[in-house]
């Protein structure tokens, strides 16, 4: 195995951790049902997608 002949510096460490975090989801509002979705993914309360049922979902 390949082992490093000289220590990384804390600055090279952090440079490559910058990619390396948590994403918050980017959210917006059901037009047919008006509940908060996820982009690009169907409504999981109506079951709708881009104005098209999807899933068929039993009224409560």
């Amino acid at each position: 195995m390949a082992h490093p002949k000289h220590k990384h510096s804390k600055q090279r460490r952090d440079l490559r951790r910058t990619h390396d975090f948590a994403v918050v989801p980017t959210l917006s509002v059901c037009p047919n049902c008006g509940a908060t979705v996820i982009y690009h993914r169907v409504c999981p309360q109506c079951g709708y997608y881009r104005g098209r049922q999807i899933i068929a979902k039993e009224a409560e």
